[in-house]
């Protein structure tokens, strides 16, 4: 078999890039000539790269796809300066991978897209968010993403799944990088007390979770959501770096209130610098949620499959890495 990644440069792209080549698989990957290959630089040697002129040009994925029996389109956009950018990424460039899976109907077996949890919208303990829900994204990001979804179940002519995973965190991130480094210099901030729960997935385990529905007739035109059955706060997690890295913080309590001017600022200061960033006015939305929790038991039913690596471990393995490369 062999599989095209869009996206295999990027952070989650990189670690199901990983999975595929430790499995023995074929692997293409599409690139624009621009792109920073620094995190899958070890792994070109061994890759058929497609060089393309972008996502947003339906050329590039109809010819990567020639010959290829699996797509996993991980391409989008999660930062951005200017809100088109999210749709221009994650509902157009997503319209043109299935138009370009639909013309190789003939040999294409499957199309798996990397989605996002930001797409149900938030939820709590006591309300898990569920695939079949009615999804309601309280971001652009979301609703971009949720667009994208629809791309795909409207359109795609071959058979296709969708993973939607939680908050994902591992080596190689950079947007939770700030929380490590905040607490290596003994802060956690925390904004309304860090109640805010979560299921966070480890990266490699999204890798596993691709290569568990590739070849799995089951899976077909399903929505699964992808995280760790364990929850926990923002304060909890905060407080797991701080264990693994034997340091004492100190709880920074910020009211909500503060969380968007913090937003604003950060907003300001990434078009100044021409360079988005994560914290913005579209993520207070998502910020500010009371929680994320959602139901993993339509993915462990159908395929037995668990994201099953501890937050311990995994925030253990994520600041080897970091301090491994120079980022901590």
């Amino acid at each position: 078999m062999k599989v095209l990644i869009t996206g295999a440069n990027g952070f989650v792209g990189s670690h199901i890039l990983d999975a595929l080549l430790e499995a023995g698989v074929a692997v293409r990957i599409l690139l624009r000539k621009t792109s920073n290959t620094r995190l899958i630089q070890h792994h070109l040697p061994h890759v058929e790269v497609h060089y393309y002129a972008g996502i947003d040009s339906p050329a590039g994925p109809q010819e990567a796809m020639r010959g290829v029996e699996c797509v996993v389109h991980c391409a989008g956009k999660t930062k951005v300066l200017r809100i088109r950018e999210y749709y221009e990424a994650n509902q157009h460039g997503t319209r043109n991978v299935v138009e370009a899976a639909n013309r190789h109907g003939g040999s294409l077996r499957h199309l798996i897209l990397i989605s996002t949890r930001a797409v149900s919208g938030p939820s709590t303990r006591d309300n898990l968010s569920r695939e079949d829900a009615t999804p309601a994204p309280v971001s652009e990001y979301g609703k971009s993403k949720l667009l994208g979804e629809r791309e795909v179940t409207g359109a795609c002519e071959v058979p296709y799944t969708i993973l939607r995973p939680s908050a994902v965190y591992g080596p190689r991130d950079s947007d939770f990088l700030h929380a490590f480094r905040a607490v290596r210099a003994r802060l956690m901030p925390l904004f309304d007390g860090g109640r805010q729960e979560i299921n966070l997935v480890f990266a490699r385990d999204v890798a596993r979770a691709v290569l568990r529905v590739m070849c799995e007739p089951k899976a077909s035109g399903k929505i699964y959501n992808v995280a760790s059955p364990q929850r926990s706060t923002t304060r909890e997690f905060l407080e797991e770096i701080a264990r693994q890295m034997h340091v004492r913080a100190l709880p920074l309590y910020l009211p909500s209130a503060a969380l968007y001017p913090v937003c604003l600022v950060q907003e300001a200061v990434s078009h100044l610098r021409g360079r988005p960033s994560i914290l913005s006015r579209q993520k207070f939305h998502e910020l500010r949620a009371a929680g994320w929790a959602c139901c993993i038991e339509r993915i462990r039913q159908d395929l037995g499959f668990v994201a099953d690596t501890p937050l311990s471990d995994g925030v253990r393995q994520t600041i080897a890495w970091y301090e491994q490369h120079g980022w901590l």
